[in-house]
């Protein structure tokens, strides 16, 4: 699975970690997130996510 980051701030969704604290379990795929998810540090939504290369 590959990991995005947040092109505001800088956090990287890593699908193995998931993000527990926000309803999102280890091994989720970025494309499974639901579409209201935000990014857990700066809020913005998945739109300002890209894949890392």
């Amino acid at each position: 699975m590959k990991s995005y980051v947040c092109t505001v701030c800088g956090y990287i969704y890593n699908p193995e970690d998931g993000d527990p604290d926000n309803g999102v379990n280890p091994g989720t795929a970025f494309e499974s997130i639901p579409e209201d998810w935000v990014c857990p540090l700066c809020g913005v939504g998945k739109d300002q996510f890209e894949e890392v290369k």
